[in-house]
């Protein structure tokens, strides 16, 4: 609805009193991981709601076990697949599509883009799991549950667009997120709250 929204101001003529709206619209797929200095990450409030994070607090030994909903999806080992962004790839990609934006002339309409910032390569529930438990040097427990309702394979992102016009391109691996998010959540097992 906000996409919408944007759009529709961005299509609006620009008047005597305002000048016409220039909008990047960015569709992250999945961010992950944190800063390598270990000194800031992500803190949910309560269980996390994505999956990452949950591994992190089950290697860090907040939560028991991770529930892997669904191991008989038509992929590589049966487990959703998805796309993870490290975070810091996601900031470098605010910055390039403000450096792109700043450099559009300004015209009597305005301007409104968007842009997928991915990876283009899916991860696997089980292999997010292996993942962090080799970046905290641990074996993470995992029980199978049922899939989830509305939950579907496979989704990866498309990012030529943000390549071609943006210069952007994701450089870190799911693999450095995980080791990043580990050196996050280890140095700081109760989050912020902890300082």
């Amino acid at each position: 609805m906000i996409e919408n929204i944007l759009r529709d101001c961005a299509a609006a003529p620009a008047s005597e009193e305002s000048q016409p709206l220039r909008v990047v619209l960015l569709r992250y797929f999945n961010p992950v991981g944190a800063h390598s200095s270990g000194r800031i990450g992500e803190d949910p409030n309560g269980p996390p709601n994505n999956l990452n994070p949950y591994i992190l607090q089950v290697a860090v030994g907040k939560r028991s076990h991770v529930n892997v909903f669904g191991d008989k999806y038509d992929t590589a080992d049966g487990t959703g697949e998805r796309d993870y962004l490290h975070v810091v790839d996601l900031a470098n990609g605010h910055v390039a599509a403000l450096d792109w934006l700043k450099k559009q002339p300004l015209q009597e309409q305005g301007l409104c883009e968007v842009f997928n910032l991915g990876t283009g390569t899916p991860v696997s529930v089980l292999q997010a799991i292996t993942a962090v438990g080799k970046a905290a040097g641990k074996e993470i427990p995992y029980e199978i549950q049922g899939t989830r309702s509305g939950d579907l394979a496979c989704v990866y992102a498309d990012a030529a667009k943000a390549r071609s016009v943006l210069g952007w391109e994701a450089q870190r691996s799911f693999e450095d997120a995980c080791v990043d998010g580990w050196k996050w959540q280890s140095s700081n097992p109760n989050g912020f709250k902890g300082e």
